[in-house]
C-alpha cells in the first residue's frame, strides 16, 4: 500500500485574499482542509506600549490606524473611556455627530468588505460600486477633519470642531470638463449636513443594486451557502461578536442592549441570520448597512435643527477656541498646558466598548493620576473571529478558506496591535 500523507502548503501572508498579512498553515488530505493554523503578528506595532508613553490626546491617533477601515469607532471606545475616568458629560451635539460617524464608518467598513469579499469569491463588478459609494463617505471624512482615513476627530469630551458650513467642490482639471463639473458637484453645493442626507436618499438604490448582482446569483450561493457554518452556541463559545454573532442567529448589539451616547433614541432594527453560514453573514452586513443608513438620516434631521456646543467647556480637558486663545492669556496657558504636558485623569480604571463595524471593540484603561495612561489594553473583534478560522474551514475545500476569510471581515491592524 502507498504511504498518503497529509501535506502543509503556506496561505499568505502575501495572498491577495488574506486580508492582511496572515500567515495560514494548512493542513491538506487531497484539497480538503484538515486543519488551518493561522500565525499573526506580523504587523505588530506595540500601539497598547506606545500609548503608555504619549499623552492622553497624543494617543488618539493610534487608535485610528488599529482597525484601519473602522477609524473614528476605535477612536470612539478610547475617548469613552478616558470621560468614564474624568467624568464629564459630552456634550449632546456632540453625541449625535460621534452616533453618526459611527454609523458612517460601519457603512464605509461594509463596502471595503462587500467589494473585497466579492472579489475574492470571483464577482469584479461589486468591487467597482462598492468604491464609488464609499468615496463619497470618504469626502465626508476629509470635509470635517481634513484627511481621508485617519481622521483624529473625536476628542476626549466631544469632537474636534463642528461640521462645515460647506462642502469641498471638485475643481477644473484636464479630465473634467464643464459639463462633468456640473454633474460632480450637482449635491455638493450646500453644507456637508445636505451632502450627507443627499446621500442616504441614494444609498438605499445602490444597496439594491448590490444585492441584484449577488443575493440570488447561483454561483454567489454556491460559493457561500453552507460554508464555514457556526451555530449560535459555537459563536457564543468562541467569543464571537458582531454581525458573526448576529449571522449565527442571536440577536446581540450593543447600540440596544448596552446603548451609549443617543443609540437609545435612535429607531433601527438588528438584523439576524438563520444557519450562521457565509450566505448569513453576508445578508446580515447588507441589511445593516440599510439600518445605518436610517440612523444617519436621524442624526442630520436632529443636527440640522440643534446648534450648540460640540465639546466641553472645561479647558483642562478641551482647548480653547482660537479666538480667545488668541486675545487671552489665561486661554493661552490653557492651551499650552493642554498642548504640551496634558491632562492629568484621575486615578482608576474603565472599560469602554462600541458596537463596531466587525464587532465589539472595548478599551480598557487604567490610569496612576498621571498625564499618560498607565496601562492600555484593547479588545479587539478580529482577534476571536480568526480564532475559529479553524473549525469553520476543516472540511472545506482550499477555495472555501479564501470565501471564509472574507466573510469574517479581518483587518490585521487591531488583530496584532
Amino acid at each position: 500500500m502507498a504511504d498518503i500523507r497529509n501535506y502543509t502548503i503556506n496561505f499568505g501572508p502575501q495572498h491577495p485574499a488574506a486580508h492582511g498579512v496572515l500567515r495560514l498553515v494548512l493542513e491538506l488530505d487531497g484539497e480538503v482542509i484538515e486543519r488551518a493554523d493561522p500565525h499573526v503578528g506580523l504587523l505588530h506595532r506595540g500601539t497598547e506600549k506606545l500609548a503608555e508613553t504619549k499623552t492622553f490626546l497624543q494617543a488618539v491617533p493610534y487608535m485610528d490606524r488599529l482597525d484601519y477601515m473602522s477609524m473614528m469607532m476605535n477612536e470612539h471606545a478610547y475617548c469613552m473611556a478616558i470621560e468614564r475616568l474624568l467624568g464629564i458629560q459630552v456634550p449632546e451635539r456632540a453625541q449625535y455627530i460621534r452616533v453618526m460617524f459611527d454609523e458612517i464608518t460601519r457603512i464605509m467598513n461594509h463596502l471595503l468588505w462587500l467589494g473585497t469579499h466579492a472579489l475574492d469569491v470571483g464577482a469584479m463588478t461589486v468591487f467597482l460600486y462598492a468604491f464609488r459609494e464609499r468615496e463619497d463617505l470618504i469626502d465626508v471624512y476629509e470635509a470635517v477633519t481634513g484627511a481621508r482615513m485617519h481622521a483624529a476627530y473625536y476628542r476626549p469630551g466631544g469632537v474636534y470642531r463642528d461640521l462645515p458650513d460647506r462642502m469641498p467642490q471638485y475643481l477644473a482639471s484636464r479630465s473634467k470638463n464643464e459639463s462633468d463639473l456640473r454633474r460632480l458637484n450637482e449635491n455638493r453645493q450646500g453644507s456637508v449636513l445636505d451632502f450627507i442626507e443627499d446621500f442616504t436618499r441614494r444609498f438605499p438604490g445602490y444597496v439594491d443594486d448590490y444585492e441584484t448582482l449577488l443575493t440570488d446569483n447561483r454561483i454567489w450561493k454556491q460559493r457561500t451557502v453552507g460554508i464555514g457554518v457556526l451555530t449560535p452556541e459555537r459563536a457564543k463559545a468562541l467569543g464571537m461578536t458582531g454581525p458573526i454573532l448576529r449571522g449565527s442567529g442571536i440577536a446581540w448589539d450593543m447600540r440596544k442592549q448596552q446603548p451609549y451616547e443617543v443609540y437609545d433614541r435612535m429607531d433601527f432594527e438588528i438584523p439576524v441570520g438563520r444557519t450562521g453560514d457565509s450566505y448569513d453573514r453576508y445578508l446580515v452586513r447588507m441589511e445593516e448597512m440599510r439600518e445605518s443608513n436610517k440612523i444617519i438620516r436621524q442624526c442630520v434631521d436632529w443636527l440640522k435643527q440643534n446648534p450648540g456646543p460640540v465639546i466641553v467647556e472645561n479647558h483642562k480637558v478641551a482647548p480653547p477656541n482660537r479666538e480667545s486663545m488668541k486675545s487671552n492669556m489665561e486661554e493661552l496657558i490653557h492651551h499650552f498646558k493642554l498642548f504640551t504636558e496634558g491632562m492629568h485623569v484621575p486615578e482608576g480604571e474603565a472599560y469602554a466598548a462600541v458596537e463596531h463595524s466587525k464587532g465589539e471593540f472595548g478599551v480598557y484603561l487604567i490610569s496612576d493620576g498621571a498625564n499618560k495612561p498607565y496601562r492600555l489594553k484593547l479588545r479587539a473583534p478580529g482577534f476571536s473571529h480568526l480564532a475559529a478560522l479553524d473549525e469553520m474551514s476543516r472540511g472545506h475545500m482550499i477555495a472555501d478558506v479564501v470565501a471564509i476569510i472574507g466573510t469574517l471581515d479581518i483587518v490585521f491592524g487591531d488583530i496584532d496591535r
